[in-house]
C-alpha cells in the first residue's frame, strides 16, 4: 500500500510539474514586455522543450526575448574606441525583425547620455548604409518624440531628441530641411524654454547648416538677433544667445559636424531620408512588441543570406568553426595585451583633481597648501591641472579668497614651469571666459590680477588681450575691467600707468591700448574711461588727434 502511495505521490507531482511548465509557456507568450522572472534551471528546461518545434509560438517568444536583450546590450556597449566591432555584431542579430527594439534601445541609451550622442548617431548611420528602414524608423520614431514633447512642454525630452535628430543631421541620415523645420517651430514663438533648446540644437548642427545651407543659416542667426532686440527672453538666455554667437565667430571650433573617429561611412553609401516635421508619421509601435510569425523560419533563412551579404561569408560558420582555435591563441595574447593597457576613462585624471581639491580645501593657510600640493605625484605635462584645479577651486568660490592669490604667487615665483603653466592657463581661461557666470568670472579676474600686480608672471602674457569692439564680448569686458581694477588697487594707478610704458610691456599689449585705425583707438578710449582708467589712453589720444588733423572727418551737406 506504501509503495503504491508512492507511485501515485510521484505521478502527481510530475503532472504539477507539466502544469507548471505550460503555465510558465502561458505567462511567457501573453505578456507584453517580457519581464517574468523564470529561474535559470527552468528557461533552460523551456528552452529545450520549445527549440524540438521550431515553429511554435514558445521558441520565437524565446528567441525575441534572446534579441532584445542582446540588441539592448550591445547599443549600451558602444563608444567610440569599439564601435567598429560593435557593427558586426548588431548585424550578426536579426535587426530586421528587431528594428523596433534596436530603435528603442538606441533612443532609450542616448537619452540617458546625451555626450555619447554622436556615437549613437554615427551608429545608427553605418546600419543606415546597409538597411535604410532601420535608420529611417529610427528617425521617425524622433520625430514623433519631439512633437509630443513640444506640445506637453517637456523641455529635457526636447532638448536630448533635438540633440540626436542634429547628429543624425551631421551623419546626412537625415535631410536639412528636418533641422531648419524644428528651428522655425521653436523661434517662432520665442519663450525662455523653446529659445534655450534652438541654442542646444544649433550648436550642434550648426557646423553643417552654415557649410550646407548658409543662406537658411544666415537667416537663423537673423530670427536669433531679433529676438534679442524684442527682450522677451530672460537675462540668462540671452546670455546663452550671446554665448552662440560667438561659437559661430569661432566656427564651432568646439562642436565639428563628425567629431575624429566617427567619420565612419563613405559618402557614396550614405542614403539621406527626407521627412517632413509636419507630415504623417507611421512609428508602428507594433515591432516593440512580440508576435507570432507563421513564416518565421523562411524570415530567418532570408536575414542570414542579408548578413552573409553585409558581412561576408568568412563571418558566419567559419568563424564558429575556428574559434575553438582561436581562443587558445587569445589567451596567450592577453598577457601581452595587459602590459599595454591604456586608460581611455581618465580615471587617473579625475583621481589626481580629486587630490588636489582635498589637498586645497583641507590647507589651515596658503604656505601649508603650497607645501602639501608640491608633494603630490604628477606626471610629466601634469602640472596645467594642478594649475587649472587652483583656477577652478577659487572660481568657485562665493567670493574672491585672495588665499588663492597667494598659493597661485608663491607656485609662480618657486619654478619657471609653474610660471609658463599661468601664463598659458591667462590666455586660455580669457579666450574662453565667456562660458563662465559672472561670480566666477570675477573670482578668475581678481586672481590673475593679484598675479600680475604681484610680478608673478610675465606682463608679456597679455598680448592675447585685444580691446576693439569685434574682439571683445560683454563677458571679456567684465574679465577686463575687474583684472585691471584688482592691479590698480594693488599697485597703485600712477605705478601702474608707468609699467604700461615700459618699452617691452608697451609692445606686448599693443592690442589692449590699439594705434592702428581710429576706430579701435576709439573704442578703446571709451572702454578705459568708462571703466575709471582714463589715465591709461593719454598716448592713444594724441594719436587720435594726429589722425584727426592729417585725415579730417567729411562733412555732408
Amino acid at each position: 500500500m506504501e509503495l503504491e502511495k508512492l507511485e501515485n505521490g510521484d505521478k502527481d507531482k510530475e503532472k504539477l510539474k507539466e502544469f507548471d511548465a505550460k503555465a510558465e509557456f502561458a505567462k511567457l507568450t501573453n505578456t507584453r514586455s517580457g519581464g517574468v522572472y523564470i529561474p535559470p534551471a527552468r528557461l533552460r528546461a523551456m528552452q529545450a522543450a520549445a527549440g524540438q518545434d521550431k515553429s511554435s509560438p514558445e521558441y520565437q517568444r524565446i528567441t525575441w526575448d534572446a534579441l532584445r536583450k542582446s540588441i539592448t546590450g550591445i547599443v549600451n556597449r558602444v563608444n567610440i574606441a569599439n564601435i567598429k566591432q560593435i557593427v558586426p555584431e548588431l548585424f550578426a542579430e536579426n535587426l530586421i525583425r528587431g528594428r523596433g527594439l534596436f530603435a528603442r534601445s538606441v533612443m532609450k541609451a542616448q537619452a540617458a547620455s546625451l555626450p555619447f550622442t554622436p556615437v549613437f548617431a554615427a551608429l545608427v548611420g553605418i546600419i543606415n548604409t546597409k538597411l535604410p528602414q532601420v535608420g529611417e524608423l529610427v528617425l521617425t520614431r524622433l520625430i514623433s518624440q519631439f512633437r509630443r514633447a513640444f506640445k506637453r512642454n517637456d523641455k529635457i525630452v526636447c532638448h536630448s531628441t533635438t540633440t540626436f535628430i542634429a547628429h543624425l543631421v551631421n551623419q546626412t541620415l537625415a535631410h536639412e530641411i528636418i533641422a531648419l523645420q524644428i528651428l522655425v517651430l521653436l523661434l517662432e514663438r520665442p519663450t525662455d524654454d523653446s529659445i534655450e533648446i534652438a541654442v542646444g540644437f544649433m550648436r550642434e548642427v550648426g557646423a553643417f547648416l552654415s557649410e550646407n545651407s548658409p543662406k537658411a543659416n544666415a537667416t537663423v542667426y537673423e530670427r536669433f538677433r531679433a529676438v534679442l532686440n524684442e527682450g522677451s527672453i530672460s537675462q540668462r538666455v540671452q546670455y546663452m544667445v550671446e554665448v552662440l554667437m560667438q561659437v559661430r565667430k569661432d566656427k564651432y571650433k568646439d562642436n565639428p559636424i563628425v567629431p575624429e573617429g566617427l567619420d565612419l561611412v563613405e559618402e557614396d553609401d550614405q542614403i539621406t531620408h527626407q521627412i517632413q516635421l509636419e507630415e504623417e508619421l507611421q512609428v508602428q509601435e507594433g515591432l516593440n512588441i512580440f508576435k507570432f510569425d507563421p513564416d518565421y523560419a523562411e524570415n530567418e533563412e532570408k536575414y542570414k543570406a542579408i548578413k552573409l551579404e553585409i558581412l561576408g561569408e568568412d563571418s558566419d560558420e567559419d568563424d564558429s568553426s575556428g574559434s575553438e582555435e582561436d581562443e587558445s591563441e587569445d589567451e596567450d595574447e592577453v598577457v601581452e595585451e595587459k602590459e599595454g593597457i591604456e586608460d581611455r576613462t581618465e580615471t587617473n585624471l579625475v583621481n589626481l583633481r580629486r587630490i588636489i581639491y582635498l589637498t586645497i580645501m583641507n590647507a589651515l593657510n596658503y604656505e601649508e597648501a603650497v607645501h602639501k600640493l608640491l608633494k603630490v605625484q604628477l606626471e610629466e605635462g601634469q602640472e596645467i591641472e594642478m594649475i587649472n584645479m587652483i583656477i577652478e577651486c577659487c572660481s568657485q568660490e562665493r567670493s574672491y579668497s585672495s588665499f588663492y592669490g597667494l598659493v597661485g604667487e608663491r607656485f609662480s615665483k618657486l619654478n619657471r614651469v609653474w610660471t609658463e603653466c599661468f601664463e598659458s592657463a591667462f590666455q586660455t581661461y580669457y579666450e574662453t571666459i565667456h562660458r563662465y557666470e559672472t561670480n566666477r568670472l570675477r573670482n578668475i579676474a581678481r586672481f590673475f590680477g593679484h598675479l600680475f600686480a604681484s610680478d608673478a608672471v610675465s606682463w608679456v602674457a597679455l598680448g592675447c588681450v585685444k580691446v576693439n569692439e569685434d574682439d571683445t564680448t560683454s563677458s571679456s569686458r567684465i574679465f577686463i575691467k575687474i583684472f585691471i581694477q584688482e592691479m590698480m588697487e594693488s599697485m597703485g594707478l600712477k605705478t601702474l600707468a608707468e609699467r604700461f610704458k615700459d618699452p617691452e610691456v608697451k609692445h606686448a599689449c599693443q592690442g589692449m591700448f590699439p594705434m592702428d585705425i581710429p576706430k579701435n583707438t576709439r573704442f578703446s578710449i571709451n572702454y578705459f574711461t568708462s571703466v575709471g582708467l582714463g589715465v591709461l589712453t593719454e598716448e592713444m589720444r594724441e594719436y587720435l588727434k594726429v589722425c584727426i588733423q592729417l585725415f579730417p572727418p567729411r562733412i555732408v551737406y
